[in-house]
């Protein structure tokens, strides 16, 4: 052992003058051996707070500390004053004024109410982050102090309230967060920023109104494109994400059932509409479980039936709206296909007038696909500003987001997912038998505000940075 250690050791040249002597070199090894392996140690690495991620974070938060106020006030008045789809003037005003007074060069009604800004800052990749602006068609019941008393006529003339349900007020308020710590930490990163704020993403059109009008024209086109969407049902501080498929299509159907209408009591001189509605619903459903290969996830699902007017009145005709899922192209036509065959075989076999069924591709939304190798960096750099038990993996879902046109333009994209809920909450919704928390789309979700934004622009900004900052 003594032998092995000894032979290890680079003695330095003897000094000027000594005379090394057998009794001091054997004096030296009895030293070295009453030391106790392991007891000396080269210097640490350096701590993890040095590294590039975490020193751009620590200038995030101070920030934060001095904007969330402010921020957390903006999230409550957008929430306060939501606006459908096609409609958000005013949202677009607002979001277009905090880009202007941030020095961006902003561009308004691209594609409606969409909204463009640019800030160049020296050489480097360029940028695109999105939020979307549309509120849904939903009376709000959270109970919050700031919670919408807007109602209006949607654009089909009906009376109905407005309300921030997707988090798209979330969205909003860290996109213009992270905007303004961009600036603020100019020096910190050099590129070019491509700011986008979306309208009418609830119902598929805005995304692609953007592009048609010229968004990756006009504009510099995106090295990179990110977007963040709130989650109702992981905890605030965490965030969770999908690397390739994370969103499926999305296709809305209207079918329009014909038939003979007629008194109540002679239902044999009719042909009665809802009985064969009725059958083609139940009909539908063997698309998926009997046409679609198992592992191919699928959704045919009719949200809204529409038919008479009277208890005792047969009417003409029925009207059947339908959403349908996929995440295949080849899956999708199959789907699409088996609809029309299915109505129109249906109303054959009840000698009824041929249905109208309508596929309105002006609201189809394509799959969201995250670029594996954008995801991997990103998520790469969460982990190391959030610890791998705030970064979680989630499956792909069949829910819909127009994001991923971006994608289908030829820009890699990476949306990840923003908890926004307490975890005290999250924790007690998980016990057996308790009851779920609101979810997205419902009267009743409410976001933690100030937690939310602060970390929703923590994420953002820090994503941003991870692909224009200074290394």
């Amino acid at each position: 052992m003594r032998f092995a250690l000894a032979s290890t050791i680079r003695f330095p040249p003897p000094l000027t003058g000594v005379v090394v002597t057998p009794a001091r070199t054997l004096l030296f090894f009895a030293i070295v051996s009453l030391v106790p392996p392991g007891s000396v140690k080269s210097d640490p690495p350096k701590a993890a707070a040095d590294s590039p991620a975490k020193a751009r974070l620590a200038a995030v938060d101070k920030f934060l500390d001095a904007e969330a106020k402010d921020l957390v006030a903006l999230y409550q008045h957008l929430h306060a004053n939501p606006e459908l789809s096609l409609y958000e003037e005013k949202t677009a005003a607002r979001m277009a004024d905090e880009l202007t007074k941030l020095g961006f060069d902003v561009t308004a009604k691209v594609g409606g109410h969409g909204v463009v800004g640019v800030l160049k800052n020296g050489d480097g990749p360029t940028v695109l982050v999105r939020a979307d602006m549309d509120g849904l068609p939903i009376t709000e019941k959270t109970g919050v102090a700031y919670a919408s008393k807007v109602r209006v006529r949607d654009r089909f003339g009906n009376d109905t309230g407005v309300m921030h349900a997707c988090g798209h007020d979330v969205h909003m308020t860290c996109w213009v967060g992270t905007a303004r710590a961009l600036v603020a930490l100019k020096g910190r990163w050099s590129g070019t920023l491509v700011f986008v704020a979306q309208p009418a993403e609830e119902i598929g059109v805005g995304a692609r109104a953007m592009i048609d009008a010229g968004l990756f024209k006009k504009f510099p086109k995106p090295d990179y494109g990110l977007a963040l969407h709130a989650d109702a049902r992981i905890p605030v501080g965490t965030i969770a994400y999908t690397e390739g498929l994370a969103l499926a299509n999305v296709d809305t159907v209207d079918v329009l059932v014909k038939g003979v209408g007629g008194h109540g009591a002679a239902p044999h001189a009719t042909v009665d509409p809802i009985v064969l509605a009725s059958r083609i619903v139940l009909d539908l459903q063997t698309i998926v479980s009997r046409e679609v290969n198992p592992t191919d996830p699928a959704v045919v699902t009719v949200g809204s039936f529409h038919g008479g007017t009277k208890h005792n009145i047969i009417p003409n005709d029925v009207k059947l709206q339908l959403t349908v899922r996929t995440t295949k192209d080849t899956v999708r036509d199959h789907v699409l296909k088996a609809i029309d065959r299915i109505c129109k075989s249906a109303a054959d076999g009840a000698r009824a007038p041929a249905p109208v069924v309508t596929v309105n591709l002006d609201e189809f939304t394509p799959a969201t696909l995250n670029d594996v190798k954008l995801t991997r960096r990103v998520v790469g750099a969460f982990r190391e500003i959030l610890g791998d038990e705030n970064v979680r993996e989630r499956p792909p879902t069949m829910g819909g987001e127009d994001f991923g046109r971006f994608g289908r333009e030829g820009v890699p994209i990476f949306m990840y997912f923003l908890g926004t809920v307490s975890p005290d909450e999250v924790a007690a919704a998980e016990k057996p038998g308790a009851p779920k928390l609101p979810g997205v789309h419902t009267d009743g979700y409410a976001p933690l505000p100030d937690a939310s934004v602060r970390h929703g622009v923590r994420t953002l900004a820090s994503a941003v940075l991870e692909l224009v900052g200074h290394k």
